[in-house]
């Protein structure tokens, strides 16, 4: 009996230890089951984000070469350049003294009187509560009629004030106004210079061009023949999308790039040429609303070096004369654009335009004779009646800054040499939500611009209650300067960048004895990176939008400003680290040559901080997981490199840093150290002035 009963006692544990290694292999099952339809669903939902990203890269190209072939259709739909539109509005702000148009209220007796006329006092208590009762009143209106007579006074100068700005703003309307005048009386004379200055301005002004196709014009006029001559700038062949489709392959992970075939991308690109050509004669005709064109020449160019020897040349690719009579027939929209130029318009187009095939052309705008009028861009030496903004008159140049402001549509008046305040230009923007009140500080320097004077443009910002405040130089500016600038409503303008808009504008000036050059020449006249460079690609989880910046230090001082890469400064002098272009996974990366970094650098510190201007509240809390992929110069990974997570409170972190060792090798150091002051404590500790 006993055994027996052990037996089935046995036996139930047996049962119940069998059914839960049953259950516990029906849950792993079911685990494993889940595991595999979350890895199915993870699986197909990348791959469908895939296949939609390259679905939209390629419906983005498509969109592109779309926009290029339309764009003479979608241009003859932009109105017509008028003289009207250099009108100045003759509306001013209204005065507005704000909290001055209020009177200071006045204490009245009765609210002194009734503070005591509950007590229950005797007569004598009572008589000593009115006295003072009175007195207090007494001495509240006394404050309150001194308040008001500030009041006044105050109202009276800004009044004043208002009135001396009303009086300079209706005075420069008249003038400009009278000035449209007398250039509308002299286009109806025929007057060269009036005429190649409007044309150039209506080409240069128009809403026909897409805002990334150059602009840049030359022109004279010919009043015997009635007739305008011009160089037009023409996009490079780069404007044309190499690709054609973007495809993803799931069996790889990977996207392929389907090239498009290079006779469709050359006729395509002679097709926008051909556009662009009738689009400037289609714009010029347009703008004569004086009828002083009765033929107008058109030599599209390209600036760019020229492959047999290198130099930087000029490559007319298209030219053609369009009389008024065989040009007024035409129905733009409906042409092949081709068809039209050479058949139609007898004109010429290059027949390898990819290839810098150039053609014979036209009559130029240096063979008119007379003055020539360009906007946009250089067409040869420095002028040398530009005036050298270096050698220019103190308030000379702050007048020329000034009329730029106004040139660029803004309300703006040079300030009285002494009581200043710190300000050399006032303007007004009338643009709605980022317009406003501007503070300009003009610098005529020829060595970088101290920090210290951005510091003090940024107090006169908040003394004067200004929306923005631009600090002008014929210098530059250094990474403490950029650093301190970032995030603020300050904006820093370098001497380059001021001519750049003083002739984008209309305006003249250089920076002493050559002009500056365009964007594309000084792009080109930087060093190419070395063969051997290497690629650091930055990548973090976390949505946190971080500035990745390099320092090329000796120890823990960087060897000058120029050695700090930044967004402002892309580049050391050498070239040997730069800021590129990132490709996913990265968000950020960087270019370096190690071998080519200078003999006394012994150390490359890479840094991160907190971009202010996306969101000035984050901080490094959301900086995790983040590695350096280390690449070579053909995009193989070579190693990954850890590095810390940020910390809730810092908003700049030190990543790491390359150091040189003895036996010539660049080893990677992991950093970690954090600020809570952003990059600007950081660059304190690497020697960078920070303002």
């Amino acid at each position: 009996m006993s055994r027996r009963a052990g037996s089935g006692l046995i036996g139930n544990w047996a049962e119940a230890q069998r059914r839960q290694q049953q259950t516990q292999l029906v849950q792993q099952r079911e685990a494993e089951r889940r595991q595999r339809a979350h890895e199915r669903d993870a699986n197909r939902s990348h791959r469908q984000y895939r296949e939609a990203e390259a679905l939209r890269r390629t419906a983005q190209l498509d969109a592109e070469v779309e926009a290029l072939k339309c764009l003479l259709a979608a241009g003859c739909r932009a109105p017509a350049f008028r003289i009207s539109a250099l009108a100045r509005p003759d509306r001013l702000q209204p005065f507005d003294p704000g909290a001055l148009a209020h009177p200071v209220p006045m204490p009245r007796i009765e609210d002194f009187q009734r503070q005591s006329s509950g007590w229950t006092l005797g007569s004598n208590q009572r008589a000593q509560a009115e006295r003072e009762a009175h007195a207090r009143y007494t001495q509240a209106w006394q404050a309150a009629n001194a308040a008001e007579a500030q009041r006044r006074q105050q109202l009276a100068a800004y009044q004043q004030q208002y009135d001396r700005w009303a009086a300079e703003q209706l005075a420069g309307m008249r003038a400009h106004d009278g000035g449209l005048t007398e250039l509308a009386d002299a286009l109806r004379a025929g007057d060269a210079e009036a005429a190649v200055e409007y044309f150039s301005a209506a080409l240069y002004a128009s809403t026909a061009w897409p805002e990334g196709l150059p602009r840049q014009v030359a022109a004279a006029y010919d009043p015997a023949a009635r007739q305008l001559v011009l160089d037009w700038e023409l996009p490079g062949y780069a404007v044309v999308p190499e690709a054609r489709a973007v495809q993803y392959l799931p069996s790889t992970d990977q996207d392929k790039v389907k090239p498009r075939p290079v006779t469709e991308r050359r006729a395509l690109y002679r097709d926008l040429l051909a556009q662009c050509v009738l689009l400037v004669v289609r714009e010029l005709y347009a703008a004569d609303e004086f009828g002083v064109l009765d033929s107008v020449v058109v030599n599209g160019f390209v600036d760019c070096h020229d492959p047999v020897t290198g130099q930087e040349a000029r490559f007319v690719l298209a030219t053609v004369p369009a009389a008024r009579g065989a040009f007024a027939g035409l129905r733009l929209e409906q042409v092949s654009a081709v068809d039209c130029l050479v058949s139609g318009l007898g004109g010429l187009l290059s027949a390898r335009p990819d290839q810098l095939t150039a053609v014979r052309p036209g009559r130029r705008p240096d063979e008119v004779g007379g003055d020539v009028v360009s906007h946009g861009g250089y067409t040869g030496d420095a002028d040398e009646d530009e005036p050298d903004l270096f050698a220019m008159d103190p308030i000379a140049f702050e007048n020329l800054v000034a009329e730029l402001f106004r040139a660029m549509g803004m309300e703006a008046v040079t300030t009285q040499r002494s009581g200043d305040g710190g300000v050399d230009v006032e303007a007004v923007d009338p643009a709605p939500i980022r317009g406003g009140r501007i503070v300009v500080q003009v610098k005529r320097y020829r060595n970088t611009v101290p920090p210290t004077a951005v510091r003090d443009l940024y107090g006169t910002v908040q003394d004067k209650g200004a929306n923005k405040g631009v600090l002008v130089t014929t210098a530059s500016f250094g990474p403490g300067s950029y650093t301190f600038a970032n995030g603020k409503p300050l904006e820093l303008v370098p001497g380059t960048d001021l001519v750049e808009l003083l002739h984008q504008y209309g305006l003249r000036g250089r920076l002493g004895g050559g002009g500056a050059a365009p964007p594309a020449r000084r792009a080109a006249a930087e060093p190419a990176p070395p063969a051997d460079h290497n690629v650091l690609g930055m990548s973090w989880s976390g949505s946190v939008a971080l500035d990745v910046c390099a320092l090329v230090c000796t120890g823990n001082r960087v060897l000058s400003e120029e050695h700090f890469v930044f967004f402002n400064n892309p580049r050391t002098p050498d070239g040997s680290v730069r800021a590129r272009a990132h490709a996913a996974p990265d968000k950020a990366a960087l270019e370096v040559s190690f071998d080519a970094l200078p003999s006394q650098a012994d150390r490359l510190v890479l840094v991160a901080a907190i971009d202010p201007e996306v969101d000035p509240h984050a901080d490094l809390a959301g900086f995790t997981d983040a590695h350096i992929r280390l690449l070579s110069a053909g995009g193989e990974e070579l190693g990954r490199l850890d590095v810390s997570d940020g910390r809730a409170g810092e908003t700049a972190l030190v990543l790491g840093s390359f150091r040189h060792r003895s036996n010539g090798d660049w080893d990677f150091v992991i950093g970690g150290k954090g600020y809570r002051g952003g990059l600007e404590d950081l660059l304190g500790e690497f020697g960078v002035e920070v303002a």
